[in-house]
């Protein structure tokens, strides 16, 4: 929550008239004229550094070597919330590496064949080349914005290899600093190995200041060998995720994310913890097909959520939020242009919303609108939507079948039993929680299923979709009147290209295969890519549907009970009617995708994405 100081200037312009007093004694009148300026003035906390010049020092083998360079860092803050200093050490571009893989040493027993130079600081049991910092506050002037040196830093201690806590200032006290603020000063020394070899080696210190004190900066994180490991990159995030096992050289699909953060959508997974401000760094759609790097055998390879905060709201926001974006050229980088966030009013979920390749905008998350967001306290749907939708107290007990009765029906808050619903399909209505999104911990053995993945969203048969019960037999159309989507969205068009052309999912399908059309299967008539047509970039319909920012998911479906191939397919209903009983959806696997002109049963439970209304 930011804090502001507001000063109000009181300007009083009096004017005084002067009195005639006559024998009646007319009293006059005072005219005061009170004008009154507001100034905010905004919470600011700032990192400034001098003398952050590079650093050279010339060291004989077995030598140790202090005051190498001397930076001088400055913080002014103007509040009371505190700020800690955090460092990290690597060489060259690395971040996070640490200088032992350049600088190396061997072990020797005897510190005494040590040449020249002073044991202190960094020198311990190991002959190994090594470098150090140490702070200091400035004492003269005295400081009046004291810090506090921490994890032994006011000796010289090994540059840390990733974010440290160097320094801080506790919150809970009078700001009380002077003019510069609080001063520190950082002095580098190295330990050079007998064995070490000769050449030029760079070791550089990234500082980073975290405002208020309690914050942790983002910073890499290690990983276990043979593995891809998932990291939420933010403290507030909630969910856990397994590793997954993975040798150089082959294709994986990763995991989607289990991750969730109030206020921000989920875009993807970098291997860079700063991919925002990293240009080497790489992403990935939320289960990309990816080919695991070198080094992950022997390392591990870190992979990192990028959220995107939300700029707004889904329903006031959205034309305005889409205008601003750029087409994606679909090359599988992160170009932040072309992708932001929206929330959700119904239930402040927030998704992260793209321009692709059609030039429209869409979600690019997975619908995860429940009962209690889809309704009003009167029961009606938010946003006027048609108010036929009807809720479930426990969608987990429930079928996605024709064979639900009245008696599972409530009313939409879950508290009484609803009027029996006749007629057909009263089935056919329900949307599924996905396991109620618990962010359960995944394992490597069991998170293929995908079981409990929080980005896959919640299922909805197609009545739900619609948010309608009334259209049975409207074949090959479109519903556009009503959906679940928010105000201002809705459901894609689907449906075979020889009936509705302008069908979305067939659209998007064609401007990822660089225009070209869908075969049609011989058996069921459907049009689809198979996977051995690519695009200009050599990719599949499936790897192109799938990789950023388009993010479709192999979310699978529910099916009376059941979940099916979650990990391995993925669903997506369309607004298009086929028949009475079956309407068409986006299908994709690993070997093909229907773009929107495969059909299922209305009451299989598939998921959502929403695409805006203008182009």
């Amino acid at each position: 929550m930011k804090k502001y100081l507001s000063i109000s200037l009181g300007l009083f312009v009096i004017t005084v008239l002067s009195g005639i007093f006559l024998v009646s004694s007319v009293s006059a009148t005072d005219d005061t004229i009170i004008d009154q300026v507001n100034v905010t003035v905004p919470i600011s906390c700032t990192l400034t550094g001098s003398g952050m010049t590079s650093h050279n020092a010339t060291i004989p083998n077995g030598t140790y070597q202090s005051e190498i360079g001397t930076t001088t860092l400055k913080i002014f803050c103007n509040d009371n919330a505190g700020f800690a200093i955090y460092a990290v050490g690597y060489t060259g571009n690395e971040i996070g590496a640490t200088n032992s893989t350049k600088l190396v040493g061997t072990t020797v027993s005897n510190w005494a064949t040590i040449d020249t130079g002073t044991a202190t600081g960094i020198v311990s049991g190991n002959d190994t080349s090594n470098w150090a910092m140490k702070l200091q506050t400035v004492s003269s002037p005295t400081p009046t914005y004291p810090i506090t040196i921490d994890n032994s830093f006011n000796n010289y201690s090994a540059v840390p290899s990733s974010y440290t806590k160097v320094a801080h200032r506790d919150n809970g006290t009078d700001i009380g600093q002077s003019a510069e603020g609080s001063t520190l000063t950082t002095t580098y020394a190295a330990y050079i190995s007998k064995t070490q070899a000769a050449d030029t080696y760079t070791g550089q210190v990234k500082y980073t200041l975290v405002h208020p004190a309690s914050e942790v900066p983002l910073q890499p994180v290690s990983c276990t060998a043979g593995n891809i490991c998932y990291q939420s990159n933010a403290s507030d995030a909630v969910g856990t995720m397994g590793n997954q096992s993975a040798s150089d050289g082959n294709d994986v699909e990763l995991y989607a994310s289990n991750f969730s953060r109030a206020g921000y959508g989920f875009a993807g997974w970098s291997d860079a913890y700063d991919y925002a401000t990293n240009p080497n760094a790489n992403f990935y759609g939320p289960n990309q097909t990816i080919t695991v790097p070198t080094g992950t055998t022997a390392n591990g390879l870190s992979l990192y959520a990028v959220w995107i905060k939300s700029a707004g709201s889904l329903q006031s926001d959205a034309t305005t939020a889409c205008n601003g974006l750029t087409e994606d050229p679909n090359d599988g980088t992160a170009n932040l242009s072309s992708v932001t966030a929206l929330t959700d009013e119904r239930d402040n979920n927030t998704y992260a919303i793209a321009k692709l390749a059609d030039g429209k905008c869409w979600m690019i998350e997975n619908l995860r609108l429940e009962n209690t967001g889809a309704h009003n306290t009167d029961g009606t749907l938010s946003q006027g939507y048609n108010s036929s939708f009807i809720g479930l107290a426990n969608p987990e007990s429930a079928n996605f079948d024709n064979s639900t009765t009245a008696n599972s029906l409530y009313s939409t808050d879950g508290s009484t039993a609803a009027p029996a619903i006749t007629g057909s399909y009263t089935g056919y209505r329900f949307p599924r929680y996905n396991n109620n999104n618990t962010n359960s911990r995944q394992s490597s053995s069991s998170y293929s299923t995908g079981s409990n993945t929080y980005s896959y969203g919640n299922y909805y048969t197609w009545h739900a979709a619609i948010a309608d019960t009334t259209h049975y037999d409207t074949n090959n159309q479109s519903i556009e009147n009503t959906s679940l989507c928010p105000a201002g969205w809705r459901l894609p068009k689907g449906g075979q290209t020889t009936v509705n052309t302008t069908a979305d999912f067939y659209i998007l399908g064609k401007a990822l295969m660089n225009n070209q059309e869908p075969d049609q299967d011989a058996t069921s008539g459907y049009g689809y890519y198979g996977n051995t047509l690519t695009n200009t970039a050599g990719d599949t319909a499936t790897k192109a549907f799938r990789k950023y920012p388009n993010n479709f998911l192999y979310s699978g479906y529910f099916y009376g009970s059941s979940a099916n191939y979650r990990g391995s397919s993925g669903y997506y209903w369309s607004s298009t009617v086929r028949n009475g009983s079956s309407s068409y959806h986006l299908l994709l696997s690993s070997s093909d995708v229907y773009p929107g002109t495969s059909s299922s049963s209305k009451y299989s439970g598939y998921a959502i994405r929403c695409t805006a209304f203008a182009k």
